[in-house]
């Protein structure tokens, strides 16, 4: 059988509480009665704000939705004020940790040491790191992918072997992030097969890519990817069903 489609979101910081709560509910509805989840064509995994892990664990609970911090400590449980531990994220039922991103890279100056770190942590307690690289600008697929790799290679320095988890990365070229269109679909194929290419030589996982990615994309990106990392496109849940709606598609057409 082939390998579900990985789709999932994080959800930042925009959302509220309640609204946090309101929407994973409506999307852990739509993925209990989805064919393309019910059927196995698509694994979810859902990132939303600390403060709502435990009831939106509990909340999915019975299903094989994923769910993930935006953020860990790069340290062991101890006296760091403020900071969230890989063990506890890992006893609290998380199965994932969104890694790396541009936004904590630029915006809290995370380095490749931090990154690492955290990286390593992550597998250590059994949480699949999404582990979000990209190049800062726009170029050719070939000199992205090299800085790619490099990015992974260096995240992955600490890490043991063989790795406690699965990796997850997702290709998000950091000038594509927010914008008004994607990179186009034969800059993110290119890019995404080498990127998996290396992966596959070297232990393993699985690429899929973020970068204002919406409807349509999945299909153009159809065999390059193994998953969409979706924005701001899914604050409205129905959205997400969307998606599911083109994984079906595909699976269809591939039949």
């Amino acid at each position: 059988m082939t390998a579900p489609l990985l789709i999932g979101t994080s959800l930042k910081m925009y959302f509220g509480y309640q609204q946090t709560l309101d929407w994973c509910r409506q999307v852990t509805d739509i993925a209990r009665r989805h064919p393309a989840v019910t059927q196995g064509h698509a694994a979810l995994f859902i990132m939303p704000s600390f403060p709502t892990l435990a009831p939106v664990l509990e909340m999915v609970r019975g299903t094989d939705i994923r769910i993930g911090a935006q953020n860990l400590s790069d340290q062991p449980p101890g006296a760091w004020t403020g900071e969230v531990s890989a063990a506890m994220l890992a006893e609290m039922g998380c199965r994932c940790v969104e890694i790396g991103h541009a936004e904590r890279r630029r915006h809290f100056h995370e380095d490749e040491t931090l990154v690492a770190a955290k990286t390593a942590l992550a597998m250590t307690h059994g949480l699949s790191p999404v582990l979000c690289v990209g190049e800062g600008e726009e170029g050719d697929p070939e000199a992205a992918a090299s800085e790619c790799i490099r990015q992974m290679e260096s995240a992955l320095a600490e890490t043991p072997h063989p790795r406690e988890a699965d990796l997850i990365v997702a290709y998000e070229p950091h000038w594509a992030i927010g914008a008004s269109q994607p990179a186009s679909s034969e800059h993110i194929s290119a890019v995404c097969m080498k990127l998996q290419a290396y992966l596959d030589g070297h232990g393993g996982g699985c690429v899929i890519y973020g970068g204002s990615a919406g409807p349509g994309l999945l299909s153009r990106l159809e065999g390059s990817v193994q998953g969409m990392f979706l924005g701001r496109f899914v604050h409205d849940a129905r959205a997400f069903e969307q998606i599911l709606d083109e994984v079906m598609t595909l699976h269809a057409a591939s039949r």
